[in-house]
């Protein structure tokens, strides 16, 4: 079964830092694109940022410049790091990921419980 922890949610002042961090563990073959997502209330969930499995990042026009997205493939992690933050980015941070679980299965995508993140201004 394929599990995805996220960690590193918290309550910081506008202008701040914070680096989220996402754990997937157990039967894993094979990780594609990893991202994160996020969902204010009342709102939709958005994607914030992605990152091939070769390295290559994708965001949002609204965190571009201020959000970094990176990968550790040997430790199965994705991470999340949060600058210059706004009263506009709180919301749940979800963590996302491609995964095969066999070598014959087709990637999947699999969701953490979310973490949450709060800006006060």
């Amino acid at each position: 079964q394929v599990r995805l922890v996220e960690s590193g949610g918290d309550l910081v002042q506008a202008g701040g830092s914070l680096r989220l961090s996402c754990a997937a563990s157990g039967s894993i073959f094979s990780i594609n694109a990893m991202g994160w997502y996020r969902q204010a209330p009342g709102k939709q969930r958005e994607l914030v940022a992605t990152i091939t499995s070769g390295g290559k990042p994708n965001f949002a026009d609204s965190v571009k410049g201020r959000f970094s997205i990176s990968r550790d493939d040997a430790k199965k992690m994705v991470y999340l790091q949060m600058n210059s933050l706004k009263p506009e980015d709180t919301a749940v941070y979800y963590c996302n990921a491609d995964i095969k679980v066999t070598y014959w299965s087709s990637y999947r995508a699999y969701w953490g419980q979310g973490t949450q993140v709060t800006v006060s201004s």
